[in-house]
């Protein structure tokens, strides 16, 4: 390896003296027939013949008589230049190809070199790590293994000198403790002693019999307090008005007569309806008006109806309706929202503040006239007024209970509209329709219906 380094160093040291001394060579040149020539140039082209030696070889070869040889024109110094140039070009493509040459060749040698030292020593180094590793972790193996055996051995008796300390302290607290059962135990004092205690423990039973006996009565005569309390309670809470709700209509009984009229706030017509109410219902059954809105043209223009736990919203007759099914109890107030649009016919009940039912396509396309009659626990039916009949209602469709809240917009409310509303012990009817308004519009009350407060 050492050879090879040298030799590199060798043709290095070479190179750089050629192309410091170059330039020096093409300075001394050489005169010919009156041309100046570089110094070498006749050894870079081989040895040339001079013109007279070239003539007489060739008379001897041939009795022909040379031809006047041709006259060369004069080179320039031009001519010279270039000449002088293409010689330094060649001498240096020569020496860069040697000196390549020469790299790549003990590249070679060095890199075969390189591969035969592994080959030879590559496995014997392995084989020795290896060695080394395994020596090392046996040795690592039988430290912690001595290490662990100390340990146990140090923990062993450890453990037996707490456990004798330990059995010494108990036997000692259990000498000490018999001395002093016996001395308590044998003098007059302690006798007495026992014998107010066992006193103490028959008194103390017949006090704990007394006092859970009297607590026992106590327990039954709150629980009846609280039987009554919460009856009393209920009682309030069906007997008065939803919160927020100042004043309300009581419909004493079912009759032909009992109805109350409404004269809304602003006339329709409208394409969208909303009406909210709060009802407690004294008795449930077929077909209960609770709220209807009749014109010349249709008298069933809209009804909200009970029919038994049933609620049912109609819109230009009963054949376009929705119900919901299961949610009035008889003597508990209910809140209740019927939500109507014309586009796509939407419809939807809505009882306590959750929409109980909803169907699409119910008097779709159709508006409510105008100029209508507004009726709380009845409806005209066929009897309209405004065909100069004389007002008979129907005593069987008539409503008896509690009403109040009663609230009518030309819109759909939103959800959360109405579910603000349906709270018992909120402001209900504090949010006031634009088309009835409970509260504000005037209303007509008929056959013993009554205004509560």
């Amino acid at each position: 390896m050492a050879r090879h380094m040298w030799t590199l160093l060798q043709t290095a040291c070479l190179l750089g003296l050629l192309s410091a001394e170059w330039p020096g060579l093409s300075d001394e040149e050489v005169t010919l027939r009156g041309l100046r020539y570089p110094y070498n140039y006749f050894g870079e082209y081989g040895e040339e013949q001079t013109e007279e030696e070239t003539t007489t070889q060739t008379a001897e070869e041939t009795p022909i008589p040379s031809p006047e040889p041709c006259k060369a024109s004069a080179f320039t110094e031009w001519d010279k230049l270039f000449t002088m140039l293409e010689n330094s070009q060649m001498k240096e493509n020569m020496l860069l190809q040697y000196a390549d040459d020469i790299i790549k060749v003990e590249l070679q040698s060095l890199r075969g070199e390189m591969l035969q030292f592994v080959a030879q020593y590559g496995d014997s180094c392995a084989s020795a790590i290896d060695k080394a590793a395994r020596r090392s972790g046996a040795q690592m193996e039988t430290r912690l293994e001595n290490a662990l055996m100390q340990l146990r051995e140090f923990s062993a008796n450890q453990y037996e000198k707490q456990e004798s300390v330990l059995q010494q302290l108990l036997e000692s607290s259990v000498t000490h403790l018999e001395r002093l059962e016996n001395c308590c135990l044998k003098s007059p004092q302690a006798k007495s002693l026992q014998a107010r205690h066992l006193t103490q423990e028959k008194t103390d039973g017949e006090s704990r019999v007394r006092l859970e006996n009297t607590l026992a009565s106590i327990s039954s005569e709150l629980q009846a307090i609280r039987e009554q309390m919460t009856r009393y309670m209920r009682s309030n809470v069906s007997n008065r008005l939803p919160s927020g709700c100042e004043t309300g209509l009581l419909f004493p009984m079912r009759s032909s007569t009992s109805n109350v009229e409404v004269t809304p706030k602003r006339p329709l017509p409208t394409k969208a309806v909303t009406i909210c109410l709060w009802a407690k219902p004294t008795q449930v059954l077929t077909k209960t008006v609770l709220f209807s809105y009749s014109t010349t043209g249709n008298p069933y223009e809209l009804e909200l109806v009970l029919n038994g736990q049933n609620v049912q919203f109609t819109v230009d007759g009963e054949t376009h309706l929705v119900e919901a099914p299961g949610v009035v109890q008889e003597g508990q107030w209910v809140h209740l929202c019927a939500v109507w649009s014309s586009w796509q016919g939407l419809a939807s009940v809505w009882v306590n503040g959750q929409q109980a039912a909803s169907s699409p396509g119910v008097a779709e396309g159709h508006e409510l006239r105008s100029k209508g009659s507004i009726l709380l626990g009845q409806e005209y039916g066929r009897y309209f007024r405004y065909l100069h009949i004389p007002e008979t209602f129907d005593a069987e469709r008539a409503f008896t209970g509690k009403m109040t809240g009663v609230n009518m917009w030309d819109r759909v409310l939103e959800s959360q509209e109405i579910s603000q509303q349906a709270q018992l012990d909120g402001s209900g009817c504090g949010n006031r329709g634009n088309v009835v308004a409970w509260g504000v519009s005037d209303i007509e009350s008929k056959g013993g219906v009554k205004l509560i407060y």
